[in-house]
């Protein structure tokens, strides 16, 4: 399987001629989600979710299809009859050829007077991929590569440190990135590195790995 980091929360997958996209939102590329057979959207949330994104995908390939939760199949199932899926922890479905598992109900705690939101995590084949959204969601079987939010309004790098130890990834790569500094970069680099017992990686926008 091919990864290529976005940016922000953004990733493509690609196997067998197809290509699966994850949370497109509006700190990403506009053409994100171009090209994409199938469209995985873990929240609301506008870094995650952007409606006009999803619209130029979708219309770019009349067979595309998206799975994601209530609150945004919502704001987008009208506008694609038969193309948008709702989906729930505990579902599993097939995208694009890609057998995906949903995991986790709820947003991180951003702070205790904003009402939480629904998020939902993607395993991705069996465990070969998981992307949590936002959120610190621990899949219930083994996990090879974790798309780990480094840096969030929700989160501090203990809650990362620790994360990556309780899921126990193979390998992590820094996803959730856009509001870290370069200045701050080789500090999460060498603290995550050091002490979340995984490799621990970081790749530039457009970059591209095999997983």
């Amino acid at each position: 399987m091919k990864f290529t980091k976005m940016s922000h929360s953004c990733v493509r997958l690609e196997k067998d001629g197809r290509t699966l996209v994850l949370d497109p939102g509006g700190f990403s590329e506009e053409d994100a989600a171009v090209g994409a057979d199938a469209i995985l959207v873990t929240h609301e949330h506008p870094d995650h979710f952007d409606e006009g994104r999803l619209r130029t995908a979708m219309e770019a390939n009349p067979a595309a299809e998206i799975w994601t939760l209530k609150s945004v199949a919502d704001q987008i199932s009208a506008a694609f009859p038969g193309r948008v899926h709702t989906v729930g922890h505990g579902d599993t479905f097939d995208a694009a050829g890609f057998d995906v598992q949903v995991h986790g109900e709820l947003h991180a705690v951003i702070h205790p007077d904003i009402p939480r939101i629904t998020n939902v995590g993607y395993l991705i084949d069996g465990g070969q991929v998981f992307h949590p959204g936002d959120a610190l969601t621990v899949p219930d079987r083994p996990v090879e590569t974790l798309m780990l939010p480094v840096m969030a309004p929700w989160n501090k790098i203990s809650e990362v440190i620790d994360y990556v130890r309780e899921v126990g990834p193979r390998r992590a790569y820094d996803v959730h990135d856009a509001l870290l500094t370069d200045l701050a970069r080789p500090i999460y680099d060498r603290q995550i590195g050091a002490l979340g017992g995984a490799e621990h990686l970081r790749m530039a926008p457009g970059d591209s790995a095999d997983v």
